[in-house]
This record gives structure tokens, sequence and C-alpha cells, in this order.
């Protein structure tokens, strides 16, 4: 059970202030060749963009980006990319939610009730196709059997979709990040900042300034609210 220290952290972070560069539903339109590759690739596009998420030094690679128990156990300092490449085939969610909370603890990126709404229904969808399967098996109903089954696919479908939505996002930051859209890249953190649940809140450095996107979603005016850094500690 996590301790009452870290539950606060994880509450903290609900006070975050920025927004995605491009929410769930935007991504499609966004990055339509990135979103078809994410989904039919899922777990090479994970590694590779944990790896970019650590600007390439594997060196600062903790599993699961040091969210679970396991995490810095797992010898990830003797071969950290067999380790990654581990965590993205065995636990691609893990892998997937992983990233997305190392982004968001760095860069002080709040999900909006949208993204939660869409990411909440994904679950729920699972569950309720994991009752169904249970009650098919207690029955024994043909018509409950093939209900569970094509719930069960409806599930997979959103899940897969929803992962390779999520990932495109995550790209899509970190091209806002290295300053693809015109601003200048953010300098790479020293490995000491390279934190997640541990951080402080609220961070203390931040994107150099920047002009606003043009589009309904993404970033507050920098004059309001900066892209902090987080302080990260020292790798295992």
């Amino acid at each position: 059970m996590a301790s009452q220290e870290y539950l606060d952290k994880m509450q903290g972070r609900q006070n975050f202030r920025n927004l995605w560069h491009t929410d769930l539903m935007g991504t499609i339109q966004a990055d339509t060749r990135y979103c078809c590759f994410a989904f039919w690739c899922a777990p090479c596009v994970s590694y590779l963009l944990r790896k970019r998420a650590l600007y390439n030094d594997m060196s600062r690679y903790v599993c699961c980006a040091g969210y679970m128990p396991c995490s810095g156990r797992c010898g990830e300092s003797r071969c950290p990319e067999f380790c990654l490449c581990t965590e993205v085939l065995l636990c691609f969610g893990n892998s997937v939610a992983s990233t997305r909370f190392l982004l968001q603890d760095e860069f002080n990126i709040q999900t909006t009730k949208c993204d939660n709404c869409i990411i909440g229904f994904m679950f729920c969808l699972q569950q309720i196709a994991c009752i169904f399967s249970i009650v098919a098996m207690i029955v024994g109903s043909d018509e409950i059997q093939e209900a569970s089954q094509l719930l069960s696919c409806l599930a997979d479908m959103v899940y897969c979709t929803v992962c390779a939505c999520m990932q495109t996002q995550h790209k899509i930051e970190m091209d806002k990040r290295d300053g693809m859209f015109g601003p200048q890249p953010m300098a790479i953190p020293p490995v000491q900042q390279m934190s997640r649940i541990d951080q402080p809140f609220p961070p203390s450095v931040g994107y150099p300034p920047q002009p606003a996107y043009g589009q309904p979603y993404g970033y507050p005016p920098p004059q309001a609210h900066g892209y902090p850094a987080a302080s990260y500690p020292p790798k295992p």
C-alpha cells in the first residue's frame, strides 16, 4: 500500500497548471501517421518514446520510470535497453502510463477532464467485459458467452485506440519540448532532475517563454504558467 506521503504527492499533481499541447481527441488529426504507427506497432513506439523522454540517455532509465515497487531493482543500470524492451513487451500498459507520468511530472502538465473521461471509459469497459466473461463462465449460456466475447473485443479495440492516441500525445509534447514548433528547445536537465513521485511541488525551473500555438487547447500564456522542470534524484 502506498504511503501517506506518496498519496499526498499524487494528490498534489491535480494542481498542475499546464495542459497537453494536444488533447486525446485531437491527436489523430494532429499527427495521423504517427497515431497509426502507434496503433500497429505499440511496443516499439513505447520503447522509442521512453528513450526520447529520457533525452536518449539510457543511463537515466529506471523500470516503469520509478512508479512501481520493482523500479530500480531489475538491474536497469547494467542493461537498460534490455530492461526497457522487457517492460514494453510484458508490461505495455504500465510502460505507456509511466512515460505519461514522467512527462507530466517533469513539465507540470495536468490531464483535462475530457482526457480523464476517455481513460476512465477505457478502464470501465475492460472491467465490464471481465465481469461478463465471469458470468458467462458460471451460467454456461451460449448467448451470454457470445456477448462477453463481443464485449471483450470491443474493450480491446478501445484500449488499443486510446493507447495509440496517448502515445501520439506524448510524441507531440516532446516535439514541443525539443523545439520542433519554433521555440528554442529546452536544455537537457541533469541526471538528478529526472524524478517522478518524490519531486517537490511546484517544480522551480521552467521552459523559456514561448508564444501560444493558436489552438483552443494547449499551454496557457507563458506569463501566467511556466513549463517547470522537475528535480530528479540521482540514478541508482
